[in-house]
């Protein structure tokens, strides 16, 4: 029987002294909650993951970023107010401050056992200077590429990668093209299949030549 994520966790905790997890829920139709494992001991838990008897997660099918831009939450809570003299509970909206992140999350099955997927997420402190997690390609080949592409689109740094580079965009590119506040460059100077919106564009930095007209 295959175990509930419930069950992984404690047995991770069990097996990884001082390894912080965190089943977080998914409310869409798939109902597929993942596991947020602390970084300093990501790798020793995909280990775990990979050579537990019971497991056997030993094929990475998916590794992909996401980037998780600051939001405000509003919740309901129950507080205590005197009113005309007299201590009531009443409920109160108030707001809190969700911070920005990147995530890079795997999904793992075992091909041996044939069962799957587990969802792993790691977590980066925030998307500006703190951008680090461990690889996970020492334990996965298969994350080798998808770490990469990552990388390139999100700016997230996989510490112990063996071959970190761009991997769609070009070594001088600047940009991560994959986060939600990335701005598309307007200077396009070709475009093969040029769309009107692509022309007026590219008219504010390149002059526009009218072909002359060529009678018959």
């Amino acid at each position: 029987m295959i175990p509930t994520l419930e069950q992984i966790k404690a047995r991770i905790e069990q097996s990884v002294p001082g390894a912080r997890l965190e089943i977080i829920p998914n409310g869409s139709p798939a109902n597929q909650p993942s596991l947020l494992v602390s970084n300093e001991h990501a790798v020793d838990v995909a280990k775990f993951l990979r050579d537990d008897s019971e497991l056997r997660l030993d094929y990475a099918s998916n590794a992909t970023g996401i980037d998780w831009l600051e939001k405000v939450v509003k919740e309901k809570v129950k507080v205590k107010r005197m009113v005309e003299g007299v201590e009531k509970e009443l409920e109160e909206t108030v707001e809190k401050k969700t911070p920005a992140y990147l995530e890079a999350v795997y999904h793992l099955y075992s091909m041996s056992l044939k069962h799957g997927p587990i969802v792993l997420r790691l977590r980066t402190e925030n998307r500006t200077d703190k951008t680090h997690l461990p690889s996970l390609t020492p334990i996965w080949r298969s994350c080798e590429f998808q770490e990469r592409e990552i990388f390139d689109l999100y700016g997230i740094i996989f510490d112990g990668h063996p071959d970190l580079r761009r991997i769609l965009m070009w070594d001088a590119f600047k940009d991560f093209p994959m986060r939600r506040d990335y701005v598309a460059p307007d200077d396009y100077e070709y475009e093969p299949t040029p769309h009107d919106a692509v022309l007026e564009k590219a008219k504010c930095h390149f002059p526009i030549v009218e072909t002359p007209e060529v009678k018959p």
